[in-house]
């Protein structure tokens, strides 16, 4: 009965060992895809043709945008797959980005421009979240609701860029947009601040595009 004992012992952690394997080389190569899919996703600034400006370059350009789904400020599911039949920008952004407040009324005005062409905005919001704390969540919640107020957002804003962010290369600065064609292609993508005329054209783009 001892030796049967020690003999199912020797075999039950002979299997943990073997179950602890496989678990840690299961996480191994999901780590590995996540450091992969963010690397391949990475962008670089480029110079432009001339030379005198740089230029985001992203992988995601001609590829389709990665899908997503999160909550907006009421609560509401949205991914981006509903939006498919529409040109649509992306617009990374947080209460706390000065650039982002200069660009926002830019964004706003081309918006209700071409709204009626099928273009719709999704300003995600960047902002840290405490999701493991209701109180700080609720809190962080209003004040991104009151700055989107205060700016007079009439497109929808989401939240929890963080968990989207790696699809799309990561969020280096602020403001981060990517433009994406009606069948759901990106199109276009800038990082940081640029022009009323650059979103524009890019916006142009997005609704012309055939892919």
């Amino acid at each position: 009965m001892k030796r049967n004992t020690i003999v199912l012992f020797v075999v039950l952690f002979i299997l943990a060992i073997f179950g602890w394997a496989g678990w840690a080389n299961w996480k191994y190569r999901q780590q590995a895809a996540e450091r992969r899919l963010a690397l391949s996703a990475k962008g670089e600034l480029v110079p432009d043709a001339a030379g005198d400006t740089l230029q985001y370059n992203s992988p995601l350009i001609n590829k389709p945008a990665p899908d997503f789904t999160l909550e907006d400020l009421h609560g509401n599911k949205v991914s981006l797959s509903s939006y498919k039949g529409k040109a649509v920008l992306i617009n990374f952004w947080a209460t706390w980005c000065a650039p982002c407040k200069i660009e926002t009324p830019w964004i706003i005005a081309l918006r209700n421009k071409y709204s009626s062409q099928g273009f719709e905005v999704l300003g995600i919001s960047a902002d840290d979240l405490d999701l493991n704390d209701k109180q700080k969540l609720s809190e962080e919640k209003q004040q991104i609701a009151q700055t989107a107020q205060q700016m007079h957002i009439p497109y929808p804003v989401l939240l929890n860029a963080d968990s989207i962010s790696k699809p799309y290369g990561g969020l280096d600065d602020l403001p981060t947009s990517f433009y994406i064609s009606r069948n759901g292609t990106v199109v276009a993508a800038q990082v940081g601040i640029t022009s009323e005329d650059e979103i524009e054209g890019n916006i142009r783009k997005a609704l012309e595009s055939k892919n």
